[in-house]
């Protein structure tokens, strides 16, 4: 007997609570690449609809990491297309090694809302005091608030796309295979290459 996946899926429990107080435009934000060696941090928002009919429209959208390539590629257009509104937003090798990558995250998400204007915020466990906007910060909250997931597909498949485009600029390194983490195949490129522009010298690659 075979055991099946488990899904993981999000719902619209906060949202609708919160949609039941007349908030009409909740942001859920969530970013990809913090733990990288190379790259940017990315940032996403999405306000999605206030319709309980969503879950069915994306019903396999959930945490990004639960989900294969080529899942989180198919669901990021659908994502897009069923929102109210998403932004993608990022802060570079350079600003993670001058401000930190915390800071520097937060950048990243304030740059993806900057169109948006949300009336609230659901984070994945960061907590943006510096934006005057009533939130709530939820411990793994890409696997609790369908808006924060959809939010990390968007992050993530948008990092993506930019380090495979880092990939043809920095030849060698595989930027395209590991999307910059810390991988032998990277640890190797760094040792035979050295470190390159894209690279976040205030981590642990200096020693390498």
């Amino acid at each position: 007997m075979t055991r099946e996946r488990v899904l993981i899926l999000p719902s619209l429990e906060f949202e609708q609570l919160l949609w039941n107080d007349r908030f009409t435009r909740i942001a859920g934000i969530d970013e990809a690449g913090r733990g990288a060696w190379a790259g940017p941090v990315c940032a996403a928002a999405v306000i999605l609809p206030p319709d309980p009919t969503i879950p069915g429209i994306l019903n396999r959208v959930r945490d990004s990491k639960l989900m294969t390539p080529s899942e989180r590629e198919m669901w990021a257009p659908r994502i897009r297309e069923t929102a109210l509104g998403w932004g993608v937003g990022f802060a570079s090798a350079s600003e993670i090694d001058r401000l930190g990558i915390v800071p520097a995250t937060k950048l990243a998400a304030t740059r993806a809302l900057e169109t948006l204007a949300p009336d609230y915020l659901i984070t994945d466990a960061l907590l943006f005091r510096e934006l005057e906007l009533p939130q709530t910060s939820l411990i793994k909250g890409d696997q609790r608030s369908l808006s924060v997931a959809a939010a990390s597909v968007l992050a993530k498949t948008s990092r993506d796309a930019l380090l495979r485009e880092l990939d043809s600029q920095y030849p060698g390194f595989g930027f395209a295979r590991h999307k910059g983490y810390g991988t032998y195949v990277h640890r190797e490129a760094i040792r035979k290459l050295g470190i390159c522009a894209e690279h976040r010298t205030s981590f642990a690659i200096k020693k390498l």
